[in-house]
């Protein structure tokens, strides 16, 4: 037999590295001298990068940037062995660098994440892999398209400040000065956003709240957004809102898509694509999948065990998803493929009692689930 490992993390326990750590310790344990294939993977946010530098192998690395506040912070990205910079925006424009009582979008800026491309570029890197989830701005790319060399000017001919709140006064956008790289460089975004720029479900009104933007600031926002939007297809020649995703990190989206030309993709899919994951199924028996809560969403909005039970149903691999929590709608992916689902919870708990107790749990429901394969193998005999 050949069991292949393809879990996303539980958010704040257990990271995806820990949990094929996990499973390949306790198949040993069950299945003495079984090859196992490891691809720990993610669908963007928070653990892609370490993700895809255990399933491909390569370089982290860190650098410099302007936080969303302006405060300097350091992020973390990855070289990947075949030369493609993999990063997440919120290491370097994140809301968690803003403090809970600090957050106004109308003062963030994305420049940070334009700090963390160039990075990339200077390194060598034509390929770009970047997940935006978890964004503190809503500026519609104006501070990361700043930080790569263009500018911004108001009526005056003055420079811009590159926040969320100034978009209102571009008059003058000049993408002449982007770095040269930026033609030589194929960008593939990371998002599950399908979001248009403008409008009520667009950047400002579905995702400006959770930013701190209050009826006043989101409508001083949605305003902004669609003057500075206006500019900016005058100069590229296109439109840069309607566009599903345009609306994604507050209108990052717009900018990496439609004035650099990137190419936005589901999550799981662009992270499955990126490690050729058709490729390790070859001979595969089972895979093992998994998040910390999976329901309805996860098979609406195809989370990670959605996305791997589809690439394995094209082979026939039966897929096992071991998870946190399972809620309604979970079933849903049993009509993708030969699948079932394993929860970590072993009895009454605190949430907080599960996820201290995470990695424990994780492996007594491995070793729940691998016992199971097995008596599965010996009723065939």
């Amino acid at each position: 037999m050949k069991f292949l490992f393809a879990p996303d993390s539980f958010k704040g326990s257990l990271s995806a590295l820990e949990c094929c750590d996990i499973l390949e310790r306790v198949t040993e344990r069950i299945f003495p001298g079984t090859q196992t294939v490891s691809v720990p993977v993610a669908d963007g946010g928070e653990g892609t990068v370490d993700a895809l530098l255990r399933a491909m192998g390569g370089q982290r690395m860190t650098t410099k940037v302007t936080g969303p506040l302006f405060e300097p912070e350091t992020a973390t990205w990855g070289l990947l062995s075949d030369g493609t910079a993999v990063m997440e925006m919120a290491q370097a424009s994140g809301l968690p660098y803003v403090p809970a009582d600090g957050k106004d979008p109308r003062k963030a800026t994305s420049y940070g994440t334009g700090e963390m491309i160039a990075a990339a570029l200077r390194a060598g890197a034509r390929s770009i892999l970047i997940g935006i989830g978890g964004s503190a701005t809503n500026d519609g790319g104006l501070g990361m398209l700043q930080a790569l060399g263009a500018k911004f000017t108001d009526k005056d001919g003055n420079a811009v400040r590159p926040v969320g709140g100034e978009m209102a006064n571009v008059a003058e956008a000049d993408f002449g000065g982007l770095l040269p790289e930026l033609k030589e460089c194929r960008i593939t975004v990371i998002c599950d956003v399908t979001n248009p720029l403008l409008g009520e479900n667009g950047a400002t009104f579905i995702y400006g709240p959770q930013k701190g933007a209050t009826p006043e600031i989101r409508d001083e926002l949605e305003a902004g957004m669609a003057h500075f939007a206006g500019v900016v297809e005058r100069a590229v020649g296109r439109d840069i809102a309607a566009f599903p995703g345009a609306g994604a990190a507050g209108g990052l989206g717009a900018a990496l898509g439609g004035v650099l030309g990137a190419q936005l993709k589901s999550g799981i899919d662009a992270v499955l694509d990126a490690v050729d994951f058709e490729s390790k199924l070859e001979g595969v028996t089972l895979a093992v999948t998994g998040e910390g809560r999976i329901d309805g969403q996860s098979v609406r909005f195809g989370k990670v065990p959605v996305g791997v039970a589809k690439r394995c149903a094209a082979k026939n691999i039966p897929v096992a998803a071991i998870v946190g929590g399972i809620g309604d709608g979970a079933e849903g992916l049993f009509d993708l493929c030969e699948s079932t689902i394993m929860t970590t919870v072993s009895g009454p708990m605190s949430l907080e009692k599960a996820m201290t107790d995470a990695p424990a749990l994780y492996e007594y429901a491995a070793e729940r689930l691998l016992r199971a394969i097995r008596i599965g193998t010996l009723l065939t005999k």
